[in-house]
């Protein structure tokens, strides 16, 4: 054992033991010129058998791990190897394991464990997502560390490895029972993504429950059975999580982040409460629609009635707090007049107001102005015969002049720039290179507009040169052509929040804004400073976006619980640039 008090590799000081496993002795250490800790994970030769074997399967470890970048994921910086001994260095997490406080509290709060549930989907996603795939294979209470600021970080990969399209099965049978999904066990085909999932669905039961499905009764039961309160959405869940047969449970974490995102809505209190209201709400919308189909068809005042009609749209629009009713009047606003821009505009601010741009609504939106449809339309054209629309099962006016609005470029160029910053900003989906690729489609049309307003032109070069950035960075990594990359992204990152700073836009997006240079710094510092961007530069840029968060004021609950989040990021951003940077300076030393 290393002796408390040592200096190792000529920087780092053992302060004290943190924690001990059959193989291993784990540190807490401190890197005194560079004032960091730094937990460092010994594994020695005369404690372990086939030592060999199992010093490969912590280099291998290692090597995977250096090469992520996750506010979830532990970092790796050394590896130190002797004839009798191997030495980890890596990112010291404060807090404890969630199996800790499982000892002491049995279930924990619902509410909390989704939030939890949602950081490890993402961090799950962005695994699956490298090239090629990494499986976890071994997700369960005692890998997630609970840290004082409230959120999560998994640690030891010691059972991930990366899939291989040409396998047929795994080869050895890894994972925890309980926790493990049954392809685990060998004989079942190789584990993949949906292994991942099946081992969250069976955490998340044994966090909200209190019973670990690794002790009697050996099963994972509907929620609900433990504790009626729970609710039926993250029951069902979990349930299509943990399903025995990989077909049948979610196939990626994108789509199981939807449901996570949205459980409430498909809680069955939730959904009963919404069909009463809808049949309701259909019934006199019926009514209404009748009404107005008369009035449209009269010739001599059809104009008039038109503009009436419109206007009416948009008052009851502002008017109801009702979600549906609200969607129902911009889309018939839009049916009655196609070429004008501010239903449009109002319907993607309402879309974009849960700080969310579903697929639905992104179709919707495109159905609108199908003459620049990109992809198909998904259950929205219901009679495609004759181009009628429906939305919730009333029928709209018949979109004959589809293209109208493209006729009124000014117009056509802000709605296309909203679009874009709607993909940019809020688009659900477990990529960015998605939701900025389909970005740029919409921006480029208002780059190449010349009638589109000289603000919205400017700001749409910046983010389609920032969707080009993320479409294309993997491969000049791959053929080593990256540098310089980076400097150009950070550059467009301070001109878009410049131009921000000096034409605000909505709070929404400002905070949206904001998240996306607090994860850029925290995922690039170590690129940005080879491509010379200077260490004060990253902090002086974090400080001001900490400081605008602090003070911004909002009475949007969302927005502010964002502003929240972002704000707990802050610690782990600073701690990147210093890694970053101090490593360069160790290296000269």
């Amino acid at each position: 054992m290393l002796e408390i008090g040592s200096v190792i590799d000529g920087k780092y000081k053992i302060l004290n033991i943190i924690g001990k496993g059959g193989m291993s002795v784990v540190y807490l250490a401190m890197n005194e010129k560079a004032n960091k800790q730094w937990a460092i994970k010994e594994v020695r030769k005369d404690g372990v058998q086939n030592f060999e074997v199992v010093k490969q399967g912590l280099i291998v470890e290692t090597d995977m791990l250096k090469k992520l970048k996750h506010p979830n994921l532990p970092s790796i910086v050394d590896v130190i190897e002797s004839e009798g001994t191997l030495l980890i260095v890596m990112d010291y997490i404060e807090g404890k394991p969630l199996s800790d406080y499982l000892v002491d509290q049995k279930a924990m709060p619902q509410e909390e464990v989704i939030e939890w549930a949602k950081q490890l989907c993402d961090v799950l996603g962005y695994l699956h997502t490298r090239k090629p795939p990494i499986i976890y294979r071994d997700m369960k209470p005692s890998n997630i560390m609970l840290k004082p600021d409230g959120n999560v970080t998994l640690i030891d990969f010691g059972t991930a490895r990366e899939f291989k399209e040409s396998n047929i099965e795994d080869t050895t049978c890894l994972g925890t029972q309980g926790y493990a999904a049954p392809e685990q066990f060998g004989g079942q085909g190789q584990t993949d993504a949906r292994t991942d999932i099946y081992c969250l669905g069976a955490t998340l039961y044994h966090l909200v429950t209190g019973h670990n499905p690794s002790e009697p009764p050996y099963e994972i039961y509907p929620i609900k059975t433990w504790d009626p309160a729970l609710s039926s959405g993250l029951e069902n869940i979990i349930l299509r999580c943990t399903q025995r047969n990989p077909k049948d449970r979610y196939q990626t974490c994108a789509e199981l982040m939807y449901d996570l995102e949205h459980y409430e809505e498909i809680d069955e209190k939730y959904i009963k409460k919404q069909k009463k209201k809808l049949g309701t709400f259909l019934l006199s919308m019926c009514c209404m629609f009748l009404f107005f189909i008369l009035a449209v068809f009269g010739h001599v005042k059809a104009a008039a009635i038109m503009a009436e009609d419109y206007d009416g749209q948009m008052q009851l629009a502002e008017s109801t707090e009702d979600y549906n009713k609200t969607v129902l009047a911009y889309l018939t606003a839009i049916s009655i007049s196609p070429g004008s821009e501010t239903a449009y505009l109002k319907l993607i601010e309402e879309f974009t107001n849960d700080l969310a741009y579903t697929e639905e609504e992104a179709d919707m939106v495109e159905c609108l102005l199908i003459g620049g449809l990109e992809r198909p339309i998904k259950e929205l054209l219901e009679n495609s015969k004759d181009g009628n629309m429906k939305y919730q099962g009333t029928e709209l006016k018949s979109f004959v002049a589809l293209d109208q609005l493209e006729k009124v470029p000014e117009e056509y160029a802000r709605v296309c720039y909203k679009i874009g910053e709607a993909y940019w900003l809020y688009y659900d989906t477990s990529t960015e290179v998605n939701k900025k690729t389909l970005g740029s489609v919409w921006f480029k049309r208002v780059v190449n507009n010349d009638m589109a307003a000289d603000e919205d032109k400017r700001r749409a070069k910046i983010y389609q040169n920032i969707g080009d950035f993320y479409a294309n960075i993997a491969k000049l990594q791959y053929e080593g052509n990256d540098d310089g990359e980076y400097k150009k992204h950070w550059e467009n990152l301070k001109e878009l929040k410049k131009e921000n700073d000096e034409n605000p836009n909505q709070e929404a997006v400002t905070v949206r804004l904001y998240s996306e240079i607090i994860s850029q710094i925290t995922i690039l510092s170590n690129d940005l400073k080879n491509d010379g961007i200077k260490q004060v530069e990253l902090t002086d840029m974090l400080l001001e976006v900490k400081e605008d968060l602090e003070n911004m004021k909002t009475n949007n609950s969302l927005v502010r619980k964002e502003i929240n989040n972002q704000l707990t990021l802050y610690d782990t951003a600073y701690q990147s640039i210093l890694t970053a940077y101090q490593s360069r300076e160790e290296e000269t030393k």
